[in-house]
């Protein structure tokens, strides 16, 4: 039998753009005969995922998953090229497959996670299949990995956002439906409003001198004195943190209190202490 090299499996890939361990199972098959395995390849239809591999892919869903204790989760975004696959159980669970492979495995970066092992096959076995499966060009685009203390999930609109939220907790089981109602509120939240970060000390100093830069520049043109312009651009300044930073946001759910008082309020009610960390949305194509 013929040995099948490393570089005939290159060969083999450059050729269908079908995953690597398709190409050595085909190239042993054929008994390393490169031909033959493309017709291998092309009778399980994994030779036609390469025709597909230059089609757009502006579709898909955003897949947000948390582990049974509550104290880790992964949100993933996979594109296709129409809706009509993006919104499909069937590609929603390659999703969630991908999804429980970056938590379980908690790679470094994308080629990290393509390689991860997702229930006995790769994930990158796992996206060929899902080209060969729904006859569509899907990309794998990114991912995140939250762990550390309690973590909170929520997809909005079937998969067009994707939000995870990362809490300190003592004296609560993250766990406990209490606390996962409440979690879920606050994921809701971040889907819904769009803070820019989870605190004020957390905003990106460069956003925060950019706002003030334009504030100051505002209060510039009303022709105030100076020490009336500060304050003008100050009382701006604290108005987009109330507005922009999910602890001081108001509640959606009930407006009349803050995000950070509705934590805090949860919190005595389960008998411990809440705190939001940081969170993490995707949106889908952004």
């Amino acid at each position: 039998m013929a040995a099948v090299t490393a570089s005939m499996v290159k060969e083999l890939r450059e050729m269908t753009g079908a995953g690597m361990m398709e190409c050595k199972k085909a190239l042993v098959e054929a008994d390393g005969n490169i031909d033959q395995a493309v017709d291998v390849l092309r009778t399980r239809g994994l030779a036609a995922v390469a025709k597909k591999a230059g089609r757009a892919t502006n579709e898909g869903t955003v897949m947000a998953i948390v582990s049974d204790d509550a104290t880790s989760g992964a949100v993933v975004e996979l594109n296709c090229e129409t809706d009509f696959v993006g919104m499909n159980d069937k590609f929603k669970a390659y999703a969630e497959k991908i999804a429980q492979a970056a938590l379980a495995s908690k790679p470094a970066d994308l080629e990290a996670l393509k390689a991860a092992d997702a229930a006995g096959e790769t994930v990158e076995a796992v996206v060929t299949d899902a080209i060969h499966t729904l006859g569509e060009n899907i990309q794998l685009a990114r991912f995140a990995v939250v762990e550390g203390g309690a973590v909170s999930s929520y997809i909005h609109g079937g998969g067009k956002i994707g939000v995870l939220v990362q809490f300190d907790v003592e004296g609560i089981d993250p766990a406990s439906d209490g606390f996962k109602q409440f979690g879920r509120d606050v994921a809701m939240q971040v889907a819904a409003a769009a803070p820019v970060a989870a605190t004020r000390e957390s905003v990106d100093p460069a956003i925060v001198e950019h706002e003030k830069a334009i504030y100051m520049a505002q209060a510039a043109e009303s022709g105030k004195p100076e020490a009336i312009q500060e304050k003008m651009a100050t009382g701006r300044l604290e108005k987009f943190f109330k507005e922009s930073t999910l602890t001081e946001q108001p509640f959606v759910k009930n407006p009349d209190q803050s995000v950070s008082e509705y934590a805090a309020e949860v919190a005595k009610n389960l008998g411990g202490e809440i705190k939001i960390v940081d969170f993490k949305r995707f949106v889908l194509g952004e």
